[in-house]
């Protein structure tokens, strides 16, 4: 299963949190629910409540320190790029291979023209240049 994910290089969100279904969270509560007692469910859920809102709010204050340290820039940055989602073995590959090749194909073209100043100057001889007296 790993290897035909990795092979396929699907990526996408499947409504999974820390690897759990729908189906298996809620399994977990009704478990719960029965462990803890009617009488201590209210109590956990408010504690859960303000987990909840505590790490809502140390993210946004990650996010407003970020803006305050990058300024007008953090504006600027595609966010969606940098997102783990994305990650696609096969398009990193392929756009390191034609990275590597486009480098090829740059280094190619300065050699010819290198080479062909090199002629240009083998036929000037002395650096002058020719041309015809009479064509002016």
């Amino acid at each position: 299963m790993r290897v035909a994910f990795f092979l396929t290089g699907a990526a996408r969100y499947d409504g999974r949190v820390l690897g759990l279904t729908f189906d298996k969270i809620l399994v977990i509560m009704v478990i719960a629910m029965f462990v803890l007692g009617p009488e201590r469910i209210p109590g956990y859920a408010k504690k859960l409540g303000e987990l909840v809102r505590g790490v809502k709010h140390m993210a946004d204050g990650a996010k407003d320190r970020l803006r305050d340290e990058m300024g007008p820039e953090f504006d600027e940055v595609d966010w969606r790029q940098l997102d783990p989602r994305q990650y696609d073995p096969r398009r990193i590959i392929r756009d390191a291979l034609v990275e590597d090749e486009r480098e090829a194909r740059a280094e190619a073209r300065k050699e010819r023209v290198a080479e062909a100043r090199r002629e240009r100057e083998a036929r000037a001889g002395d650096g002058s240049l020719r041309y015809d007296e009479e064509a002016t």
